[in-house]
């Protein structure tokens, strides 16, 4: 089993920046990517962005070059870096692990982004 812990969200004014963390931790697994969705109230959840264990990037399209993901394989970790956020940014930002044994999600941190 795992479990993951988020942290980093906040209100921020338009145009302010936050980084997310993201760590995972239990028993013995491999994890092959983790990464970031968001689920805004009334919006299905998106994808923001993911890292695979080899360092592969993906981004969606709306991130347009704002954000960056980073990962620390030997801590189990993922971050986001999110500058010149956005109102439209605002939702629940949840870290997700692909492991070998199944899939994980944390259970959320706030993100607001005030205009």
């Amino acid at each position: 089993q795992v479990q993951l812990a988020e942290s980093g969200g906040g209100l921020v004014k338009a145009g302010g920046s936050l980084r997310l963390s993201c760590a995972a931790s239990g028993s013995s697994f491999m994890a092959r990517a983790m990464g970031w969705y968001r689920q805004a109230p009334g919006k299905q959840r998106e994808l923001v962005a993911a890292i695979t264990s080899g360092g592969i990037v993906n981004y969606a399209d709306f991130v347009e070059g704002r954000f960056t993901i980073s990962r620390d394989n030997a801590k189990i970790a993922v971050y986001l870096q999110m500058n010149s956020l956005k109102p439209e940014d605002t939702a629940v930002y949840y870290c997700k692990i692909w492991c070998q044994s199944g899939n994980y999600w944390g259970q959320g941190t706030q993100v607001t982004v005030s205009s």
